[in-house]
């Protein structure tokens, strides 16, 4: 009898693998087959204004338009600078607004049986069609130390009975969707660059000081976000295999 779960475990084990294999394979041939694409970014409108912790911060999230630093326009920019060694990218209209306004990530294990919110939108808001596939750059969403949610683009402060912090956040994902059929090839969150610090999520984002007088008009956290985003996005699509040699 123990020999017989075994050998079935055993069996499991290698149907499981198989299928993974199999899976990988698929979409490395997809890969393969995509030779033109467009760029879609929505993530960078507003900036999250978090207060969390331990002496009774406020609870009401708020945040603030940051429309004017054009994260969006400098994540198509360099996101079009890296896989144009690969791809021919071509420029692409879209409601920036509508692929904002999906706040329910796709990419939580919750959500991996729902159908891609992102597909339809693809399909009706993007112009042109036709491309081989389109690279949608969305927001993504973590938990904070207590549990709190934040997404996207965001200073959080965390306090304390001996002491405050403060932590920078550009938290997205991409999508590599099917200009054809709409399928999602591949979807995957941005890692965290460096999880050394007090305060982690998952996604990149960095300490800073945990006072901001106007954070809208700060250009040194202008500059830090933006360093976020340019050193993070090489690495996320190397994961997914969109850069030669990765």
């Amino acid at each position: 009898m123990r020999r017989s779960v075994i050998l079935w475990i055993g069996l499991a084990i290698a149907c499981v693998a198989l299928s993974a294999a199999a899976a990988f394979e698929t979409r490395a041939t997809k890969l393969q087959a995509i030779k033109t694409v467009g760029i879609v970014s929505a993530i960078g409108e507003e900036m999250s204004l978090t207060q969390a912790g331990l002496t009774g911060l406020g609870n009401t999230g708020q945040s603030v338009s940051i429309s004017a630093w054009g994260l969006d326009e400098l994540i198509v920019q360099q996101t079009t600078k890296l896989l144009s060694g690969r791809f021919r990218v071509q420029a692409v209209s879209y409601r920036r607004a509508a692929f904002a306004a999906i706040r329910d990530s796709a990419v939580a294990p919750v959500n991996l049986l729902r159908s891609d919110p992102f597909k339809e939108l693809v399909r009706s808001d993007v112009a042109p069609q036709g491309l081989d596939a389109y690279i949608v750059i969305t927001r993504a969403r973590s938990k904070l130390g207590n549990g709190r949610n934040v997404e996207g683009v965001g200073l959080a402060q965390y306090r304390t009975l001996l002491a405050d912090y403060g932590l920078i956040h550009a938290l997205y994902e991409v999508r590599v969707i099917e200009g054809k059929s709409f399928d999602v090839i591949e979807k995957r969150a941005a890692a965290p660059l460096d999880n050394t610090g007090t305060l982690r999520l998952a996604g990149p984002s960095g300490p800073v000081d945990a006072t901001f007088d106007g954070p809208a008009s700060n250009e040194r956290l202008r500059a830090a976000i933006g360093d976020l985003i340019t050193r993070s996005l090489p690495v996320t699509l190397g994961d997914m295999h969109l850069i030669d040699g990765q």
